[in-house]
């Protein structure tokens, strides 16, 4: 462990950055304010300000650890070109209102900042905020919607059969569940692609957080993240026929709508524990075994 950085070298490196931050903030300071009144305010886009506020705290959690380990180190002439890359992206998407051009160029101009900065040890410190800081990125329309009616054909077949198989009076016409009288259209917020994006930055931020020595254990819940997902999605759209069923539709599209979405992240939170916990002690096992050898990752 190294020396902790005192409070006169830490007020030195903020000092260094302000240029930089008043420079990054006049251009994307505009933008932001542009999704907070438009895209951002939409129930499929309303995780992109979370994530945005987590990839930055992801950020300063690292910043001292990075300006440790990229202490001495040459600044590298990578950045030049990749700020360069960044400046056009921001251009043309700002010009030609494309937010995946426009708000993605943050990612390469801040890893171009880095490297021209403190060099690759430091961009190295920084690679999962700034990977992060992908899932508030709105993605093209076109992309969502040929993406999105598969998952809600598929979330609406598994949500049938299960209620039906513990009998429910339920039938299913394309993404419309009718159960009883009441018929309910399964939208783009319960299972669409902008869901599905959410749950896969909360299930990385877990495994960034709760860190663990078996690099088996993290790819496989890494992997297992997309079916967690889609569960999590099952769940909600049938708590929300259950709800709509039992308690009629003004309770299913009020106030308990809104709950179900907590009930999804709870849903997938507790999923990926728990399939954690599964994967951790069948790692053990073949650890005990010699089939596979403990792997240590890089911690922090």
């Amino acid at each position: 462990m190294g020396t902790p950085l005192n409070i006169n070298t830490r007020e030195a490196q903020w000092l260094a950055w302000l240029p930089i931050i008043a420079g990054l903030a006049a251009m994307y300071v505009p933008s932001f304010a542009d999704l907070m009144r438009g895209i951002w305010s939409t129930d499929q886009q309303a995780h992109g300000p979370i994530v945005f506020a987590i990839a930055c705290w992801l950020a300063y959690r690292k910043w001292p650890a990075m300006w440790q380990v990229s202490e001495r180190q040459p600044p590298s002439a990578w950045g030049w070109p990749i700020v360069v890359l960044a400046l056009l992206l921001y251009s043309i998407g700002r010009s030609q209102d494309i937010l995946l051009f426009e708000i993605g160029s943050l990612i390469w101009a801040l890893a171009g900042i880095l490297l021209l900065t403190r060099g690759s040890a430091a961009l190295k410190a920084q690679w999962f905020a700034l990977f992060f800081m992908l899932f508030m990125i709105p993605l093209p329309g076109v992309v969502v919607d040929t993406v999105t009616m598969p998952m809600k054909m598929a979330v609406s077949y598994v949500a049938e059969h299960i209620l039906y198989a513990v009998g429910y009076p339920i039938a299913r016409t394309g993404v419309i569940l009718q159960i009883g009288h009441y018929k309910l259209l399964v939208a783009d917020a319960c299972a669409g692609l902008h869901t599905l994006f959410t749950l896969e930055a909360l299930g990385l931020l877990y495994l960034n957080i709760v860190r663990r020595d078996s690099l088996v254990r993290n790819v496989t819940l890494a992997i297992l993240v997309v079916p967690i997902s889609f569960t999590a999605n099952v769940i909600r759209v049938m708590v929300l026929t259950l709800i709509t069923y039992h308690f009629g539709d003004e309770a299913g599209q009020g106030f308990l709508h809104g709950f179900a979405g907590m009930v999804l992240f709870l849903t997938a939170l507790l999923l990926i524990i728990a399939v954690d916990s599964v994967i951790q002690w069948g790692v053990r096992r073949l650890e005990e075994r010699g089939i596979v050898k403990p792997r240590a990752v890089a911690r922090g």
